[in-house]
């Protein structure tokens, strides 16, 4: 991975159980494999709902990355650490092997 400095947008809704599993695997996660290169911004829907709307948030959470490109989108819990980390494109695909 480059020294890239990972930007991310996590879109809640309150303090609800997968929102706060959210928040809470995306620290660990940004912890564990971008240590000292991220940045996250939390937007709680309950709060700023037009904000979601504009931004075509229609499910939460949903995790957005923001940089560097290409911006992709996650919704769920972000519990499978490696699921998260392919689908954000943060770790090259697995090499596929015959046998």
């Amino acid at each position: 991975m480059s020294a890239a400095c990972y930007k991310f947008r996590l879109y809640v809704a309150g303090v609800t159980p997968n929102s706060t599993q959210a928040r809470v695997n995306l620290g660990a996660l940004c912890r564990r494999h971008l240590a000292g290169r991220y940045k996250i911004e939390i937007i709680d829907i309950q709060r700023d709902p037009s904000r979601a709307l504009l931004e075509g948030i229609y499910m939460t959470p949903a995790l957005v990355k923001l940089s560097p490109s290409p911006v992709r989108m996650i919704v769920g819990t972000l519990s499978d650490s490696e699921a998260v980390l392919n689908a954000l494109g943060l770790v090259p695909p697995a090499v596929a092997t015959s046998g």
